[in-house]
């Protein structure tokens, strides 16, 4: 659900309401994914946050010197030295969850909405749903 509330700031669902050229879909599209893939770790970890540490602030904030899964890790409680197996593990598990080969149903309804041209915040959205 915080993902597809997060529609109202695609690049490409506006461009293409205003009549956006289909060979340049390609601008927008990627913009809005960039975007999401920015915004995933503060979202999964709040709601982790909310869910089993009575919500409240984040423990960390975005350490623009760090990649994705530090931050992560960060966010979750588990930044620093003294977590650093957390960090290679979480890195390790998000590289290999994410190559899925389109070949489960979470990754087909992702291409399936993206093919009806929904903007990358909906079409993640419902893969998260499948």
């Amino acid at each position: 659900m915080a993902v597809s509330a997060l529609n109202y700031t695609s690049k490409f669902a506006k461009a293409y309401e205003n009549g956006l050229n289909k060979a340049d879909y390609w601008e927008p599209t990627f913009d809005d994914s960039i975007s999401l893939l920015a915004k995933l770790p503060t979202i999964a970890a709040k709601i982790y946050q909310n869910s089993y540490r009575g919500g409240g602030a984040l423990p960390a904030e975005v350490d623009l010197g760090q990649d994705w899964s530090y931050n992560f890790a960060a966010m979750l409680g588990k930044g620093g030295k003294e977590n650093e197996n957390f960090q290679d593990l979480l890195r390790l598990y998000l590289a290999l969850h994410g190559d899925h080969e389109g070949g489960n149903v979470s990754a087909h309804a992702t291409h399936l909405v993206g093919s009806a041209l929904s903007d990358p915040f909906l079409s993640y959205s419902a893969g998260l749903q499948g």
